[in-house]
């Protein structure tokens, strides 16, 4: 027989021999498949540990762009290195390898960090196929605008006007205890039985006094809102202490010390005045206080820091000027040149066009019909009030409380909207 044709016999034979073929094929599938579940085993780990290094970049970039990060001047970058190399040290098996920062800042889009990372662990099965390790990449990216830095003037209105009731019940009370019918705590320095002690004795609470408290309370919101220190600073004024010197009073000076500031506003109390129609009641003087603070307010940054913070005036009034101005009034005018008028918007623009925010909240001027001098003189363009006040005001930022409206709750509101308005500008 010849020697190929016997080797082709028995390969014949084999392939027509099934005795244990299923077992062979089951030991000839039994590799791949251990393999395939070897690699499952190794895939799996593997996504395991990117989820902790993945949670360790996104902790690290987090570190980098926090506000004390920033205000405290410290390096973003080695806030993100320290907290990526201790979050990815506990992980097993895995050996960082590069892990690269970037960090950026921009005056009106903030602090971004990027990091990217790569690693590589051992493989269990897979190295039977000559696998030995698996590389991991990651990425993480995270941003946080630059706190905003921001100087508030509070320009609070303390004329006589205000010590008016807060309420239409307090306003009853007075009219009610009075045999003029006058709704206003006046105080009257020569008379000891003023109206203002009048309305002390009665419990009845003016527009001062709810004024008061809630400035004193915008100091705890204020401070409560700050991210960095010294976020915000508050400086506090009125239209004067006593009829005889009035004018642009400082209360407290732009300050950072925001409980100090809650201390000192405890001094805001309605304006004293030596007898009744003193000056022709001319105390309500817009044109020289509003002036005034316009030159109180020396620099208009674009809130980046402490020293480039952002102004905006806060003014709270009901909105009526009472001045000696007879050349531009825009009312007829009364005795002696008195004016009463609304706001003249021209000394808002003065402020905006600097890139003063003006934040306005206006305390409804009540209607007084039992009183002859309002309904002569006010009464005529009380309609027009409120618009003047709100048109004196920077989009957005104008509040008007009605009498059954906290003031508080109202500054609190303008505060938080000219907080969420501030941008960065070049």
């Amino acid at each position: 027989m010849e020697p190929r044709a016997g080797f082709l016999g028995a390969l014949s034979r084999f392939g027509a021999d099934q005795t244990g073929s299923l077992a062979v094929l089951l030991g000839l599938a039994f590799i791949p498949i251990m393999i395939a579940a070897g690699a499952a085993v190794d895939y799996s780990y593997a996504g395991m540990v990117k989820s902790k290094l993945d949670a360790a970049a996104d902790a690290a970039v987090l570190a980098a762009v926090d506000y004390p990060t920033i205000a405290g001047g410290a390096s973003g970058q080695q806030a993100a290195q320290k907290t990526f190399a201790a979050q990815s040290a506990g992980i097993n098996r895995v050996t960082v390898g590069t892990v690269d920062i970037t960090i950026t800042n921009d005056s009106i889009a903030g602090r971004t960090a990027v990091l990217n990372y790569s690693a590589t662990m051992p493989t269990a099965i897979m190295s039977l196929i000559g696998m030995s390790s698996m590389t991991i990449k990651g990425t993480a990216t995270a941003n946080s605008a630059t706190p905003i830095y921001m100087d508030f003037y509070l320009l609070l209105d303390n004329t006589p006007s205000m010590g008016v009731g807060a309420t239409p019940n307090d306003v009853a009370l007075m009219v009610n205890n009075t045999p003029d019918k006058c709704a206003f705590a006046c105080r009257d320095q020569s008379n000891s039985n003023n109206y203002y002690n009048l309305a002390k004795t009665l419990g009845v609470t003016m527009r001062i006094d709810v004024l008061r408290t809630a400035t004193q309370q915008l100091m705890d919101t204020a401070e409560a809102t700050e991210v960095v220190p010294n976020q915000f600073r508050m400086g506090i004024y009125t239209f004067g202490t006593s009829a005889q010197n009035p004018g642009f009073t400082t209360v407290a000076p732009l300050a950072a010390d925001l409980k100090q500031q809650k201390t000192l506003a405890a001094a805001i109390d309605l304006m004293q005045v030596p007898y009744q129609n003193y000056n022709n009641d001319m105390d309500t003087d817009y044109d020289g206080v509003l002036s005034a603070l316009n030159a109180e307010i020396k620099k208009v940054g674009n809130g980046s820091s402490v020293s480039s913070a952002q102004p905006v005036v806060f003014f709270v009034s009901d909105g009526v000027a009472d001045e000696n101005n007879p050349s531009s009034c825009s009312q007829p005018l009364a005795s002696g040149g008195r004016c009463q008028e609304p706001i003249n918007l021209s000394l808002c623009a003065t402020m905006k066009d600097r890139g003063i925010k003006v934040a306005v909240l206006y305390t409804t001027y009540l209607p007084l019909p039992t009183n002859t001098w309002y309904n002569t003189w006010v009464a005529p363009f009380v309609s027009n009030i409120g618009t003047k006040m709100q048109s004196c005001a920077s989009p957005g930022l104008y509040f008007e409380v009605s009498p059954t409206q906290g003031i508080s709750e109202a500054m609190t509101a303008l505060f938080k909207k000219a907080v969420g308005q501030a941008r960065l500008t070049r």
